[in-house]
């Protein structure tokens, strides 16, 4: 039965990436069943393809093939297992691929930042950090999943009473630093209902300042993979991901896009355990969860306002005119220096 629901989930997750997206990447992963991936790639000249449990090219990997020349390959990647597709082109250039978002059984908007380029012509490393959704959920091959990534540090960014409800255990289980600051979700859920669904991130980032400093300084730090995230993985968590996008030079439309993907790859029925409201009487979260239809809950929330704006587009408008953008904020309020965002942009770029 477990296999059954494995393989539906596996279907779902296919369906909602297989289709390519006009953001900025080189190359892409999507997983086609539960043992393949298929690579799609928008130069066709000739590369040697390895298949590699990390993102280093050694002796150990697997050589696909010797000089493809597809544009779409299938590959024979299980998805228990977190693989890193290198392709080595003339010359003896490199370019690493993996999956962007994690075949979970019971993860909601888990996936990794990596891979997008940058106006540059750098791109966002993988395996370096991830963003996800609550995880009260997760299986034991989930685990066994998350337990490969290298994960040193879990960055909650979650009130009190949500961590009450949902605590998070992937810190424990995998031996990582587990880092929160505690707040109440009321002041959040108040500021963001008097405005109509017009600017409704605005005072978040000082609301969030000590969470957005301990993301940004694990990250600085390079001290194993950071995961990050909130209960939907979409409104915090898509903040602090724009945030560190922008900083690091990907292009805001490209960041929009992957923003707009949490719509689709939240799976809300694995972001709230089982719980009885009445055991919760003076917790916002479970009463807001609880007072929609059951329906509703099982609906990923559209982020966009009602006159049809993104959020984290008139959230960018407002950060550019109160801080001059994402760095001036990273520094006014953040309070990190030239020297760290340079550090930063060195850890996560190639």
């Amino acid at each position: 039965m477990r296999k059954i629901a494995y393989a539906a989930a596996l279907s779902t997750i296919a369906a909602l990436v297989a289709a390519p997206t006009s953001a900025r990447e080189l190359a892409s992963l999507a997983r086609l069943n539960p043992e393949t991936v298929e690579l799609s790639r928008e130069d066709t000249a000739p590369v040697a393809v390895w298949i590699s449990a990390d993102t280093v090219l050694d002796k150990g990997d697997r050589r696909f093939a010797t000089a493809s020349k597809d544009a779409r390959l299938d590959l024979p990647i299980a998805a228990t297992e977190r693989r890193y597709v290198i392709l080595e082109g003339k010359g003896g250039r490199r370019m690493v691929v993996a999956e962007r978002v994690l075949p979970l059984q019971q993860g909601s908007n888990f996936r990794d930042i990596g891979g997008y380029v940058t106006r540059s012509g750098k791109t966002v490393k993988w395996d370096k950090a991830f963003r996800s959704g609550a995880m009260p959920l997760l299986t034991e091959t989930d685990y066994s999943m998350l337990g490969q990534l290298g994960i040193g540090n879990v960055v909650d960014l979650r009130s009190i009473e949500e961590r009450e409800v949902a605590p998070d255990m992937l810190d424990d289980r995998l031996g990582a630093l587990f880092l929160a600051n505690d707040y109440s979700l009321k002041p959040m859920m108040a500021s963001m209902g008097k405005r109509g669904g017009e600017n409704v991130y605005q005072g978040m980032e000082t609301m969030l300042a000590p969470q957005y400093r301990a993301m940004f300084k694990r990250l600085i730090a390079g001290d194993g993979a950071v995961v990050y995230h909130c209960s939907a993985g979409q409104d915090r968590t898509g903040i602090a991901t724009g945030l560190l996008y922008d900083v690091l030079g990907v292009d805001r439309e490209t960041i929009l896009k992957d923003y707009q993907l949490s719509t689709s790859l939240r799976r809300p029925q694995f972001e709230m355990p089982k719980v009885d409201p009445k055991d919760y009487p003076n917790n916002p979260i479970v009463q807001y969860y609880f007072a929609r239809s059951e329906e509703q809950r099982g609906k990923a929330e559209p982020l966009y306002t009602p006159s049809g704006v993104s959020h984290l587009a008139q959230f960018f408008t407002y950060l550019d005119a109160e801080y001059g953008g994402s760095e001036g904020y990273m520094k006014q309020v953040l309070g990190f220096t030239d020297k760290d965002i340079e550090t930063l942009r060195a850890t996560m770029l190639e």
